[in-house]
């Protein structure tokens, strides 16, 4: 059966449309206890896409409460508050979707703790913990970081965050 091309122009508009719906913007906002603001009223670093991806890249594989064993790729969190000056020893994570957690920043080091982008190579949609996703290394941690205490640090749909 062949379909009007109308037709056919308009479920790709609608596909196209639906599909960016899932996406949203790689940017994230950091404010609170930090020393380098770039915006006018100087209370905000805001990286852009651009940004997030020219900090070094690092890697953990893991599995989540979420997800199996995957590759989660994105800047350590240790290189985003180094960036901007961070001075606080908590940090609270915001997301999209209004959940909100706290974790302490030791935690960037001790668990060489990254704010993924990727996961198994692709970019994170929103409808699979994107466009940021704060990734602990698990399953090299399992006493740690297994249960509900550990569950509760890994934030995804991240928007900002602010130290304290």
């Amino acid at each position: 059966m062949r379909y009007p091309r109308a037709l056919l122009w308009a479920f790709l508009v609608l596909a196209t449309a639906a599909n960016a719906a899932w996406a949203a913007p790689l940017t994230l906002d950091v404010m609170g206890a930090i020393t380098q603001t770039n915006d006018a009223a100087h209370t905000v670093f805001h990286f852009s896409e651009a940004q997030l991806l020219a900090l070094p890249v690092h890697s953990i594989t893991t599995s989540t409460a979420w997800t199996p064993q995957s590759t989660f790729t994105g800047p350590s969190l240790s290189d985003v508050l180094a960036k901007v000056g961070a001075h606080g020893t908590m940090l609270e994570i915001h997301t999209l979707d209004d959940y909100v957690c706290t974790v302490p920043v030791a935690d960037a080091a001790r668990y060489g703790v990254i704010v993924a982008y990727d996961m198994n190579g692709k970019r994170l949609k929103v409808s699979d913990f994107g466009p940021l996703f704060l990734i602990y290394p698990r399953d090299a941690f399992p006493a740690e970081l297994d249960g509900a205490a550990g569950d509760a640090k890994f934030a995804w749909q991240i928007k900002s965050i602010i130290v304290k």
